[in-house]
């Protein structure tokens, strides 16, 4: 058998991307929480000088499905590092922290 020949236990995936979801929405902090039968992670973008941060989006997974998430995410982060180099987090608090200033100087009038 050729590896081009499909299986016929392998069904095809018509995955539809629309436009409004193919622009993204970008968030910069994600919330993960967890019970027994499900991991919800909500997506929020903190902005500076904004003191209420938005919920953007929000995915609610299996625990199976979360798992499986975590795992595509560190096959794709090394594949990352492998050709562009390490990605550099913050080191305090294990890559925790929140930066609440952005990292950059403060407005003063």
């Amino acid at each position: 058998m050729s590896n081009n020949t499909p299986n016929n236990n392998q069904k095809e995936l018509n995955i539809e991307l629309n436009e409004k979801v193919a622009a993204g929405i970008y968030s910069n902090l994600a919330i993960i929480t967890h019970s027994n039968t499900e991991f919800v992670i909500d997506f929020a973008s903190m902005l500076p000088g904004i003191p209420k941060v938005p919920v953007v989006s929000r995915i609610i997974l299996t625990p199976e499905h979360a798992k499986r998430l975590m795992l595509a995410l560190n096959e794709n982060i090394v594949k990352f590092e492998n050709t562009r180099g390490k990605i550099n987090t913050d080191s305090n608090n294990g890559g925790l922290t929140i930066p609440m200033n952005f990292g950059g100087n403060t407005a003063q009038a």
